[in-house]
């Protein structure tokens, strides 16, 4: 099979560098079209040059990188610099990308990308909030039939929320625009809390990264020190969960991974449960399925498969 082509919208965010380094060392599998960078985890400035520092990283400085929206559709923006420092990539000390960002808005790339191949082509991961997705589909409705399909990371059921007791991050900094989104009729692969949870960089599986010796798994290894500290202490856990990452995973091999095909709604009314996912895993409501939301992960294999393509760059 040829690659598959995507196009990922992203916040960097350390997690988010992984997933991008996974897509960008796994030709085989992804043809990365362009990435699209959207204010989330950090400010749209930071998020547009933490994209080409990745890119940089992986040794890949000929990768499109567009800034798109800077502020959610309807809310002030939510940032998380007390999860990934002030520059969201805090850990390793990368050096200034060289690569420059490409003119033109992220926004009017996946309207032109969409509209110029073939129909059911092209799969778009989201890694952050869901701004540009929905500010494209609200622009261009005519590229929504387009979309092959849409894997992203967000949302949560067993895990609630973890930036309200109800609302994951991505989803809750635009609630607005995941609405849109997980309406739209697009078929949609839900990488939640309740899987990236189960994907935690032990002290183990980040020596592995380290012992690469290569200036990506140097990196990574240095990302996860960096932003495991927050997840240790809130969940107690062995470490770092890498959300991300899953998505891109999914894309190469997606045996990794298992769920249900549900309903899942966005709560955009209530400040109490603003950005919740609601999502029919019993399936007690008579709401017509509209997503692959994920509830397991094969977590030795992914860490495998991360590791391995690491190893590439």
């Amino acid at each position: 099979m040829p690659p598959r082509k995507i196009i990922i919208d992203t916040d960097p965010g350390q997690d988010d560098a992984v997933a991008i380094l996974l897509a960008l060392a796994s030709p085989e599998d992804i043809e990365v079209l362009g990435i699209t960078c959207v204010a989330g985890n950090v400010p749209l400035d930071l998020t547009s040059k933490n994209a080409r520092i990745v890119c940089e990283l992986a040794g890949k400085p000929q990768v499109r990188v567009f800034a798109g929206c800077d502020r959610p559709l309807g809310r002030d923006l939510v940032t998380a610099e007390h999860v990934h420092g002030k520059t969201g990539l805090d850990g390793p000390d990368l050096p200034d990308p060289g690569m420059p960002l490409q003119d033109g808005h992220a926004v009017e790339f996946i309207i032109d990308t969409l509209r110029a191949e073939p129909a059911g082509s092209v799969t778009l991961c989201p890694l952050g909030p869901l701004t540009n997705i929905a500010t494209a589909f609200e622009k261009a409705p005519d590229i929504v039939a387009k979309v092959q399909e849409i894997v992203l990371m967000g949302g949560g059921y067993f895990e609630g929320g973890n930036i309200t007791p109800t609302a994951e991050f991505n989803i809750y900094v635009d609630p607005q625009a995941a609405d849109i989104v997980f309406r739209s009729g697009v078929p949609l692969v839900v990488m939640p809390l309740d899987v990236t949870h189960k994907a935690l960089v032990t002290k183990r599986r980040n020596d592995a990264f380290r012992a690469l010796n290569t200036p990506a798994g140097i990196a990574v290894a240095q990302m996860t020190d960096f932003f495991e500290r927050f997840d240790k202490e809130k969940y107690g856990s062995e470490g770092a969960p890498l959300h991300d990452p899953c998505v891109t995973a999914y894309l190469i091999k997606p045996e990794l991974f298992t769920g249900r095909h549900i309903n899942v709604e966005i709560e955009v009314t209530s400040e109490l449960t603003m950005g919740m996912t609601v999502a029919d895993w019993w399936r007690v409501t008579d709401r017509a399925p509209n997503a692959m939301f994920m509830g397991g992960i094969d977590a030795d294999g992914f860490f495998a498969l991360l590791t391995e393509r690491l190893a590439r760059l």
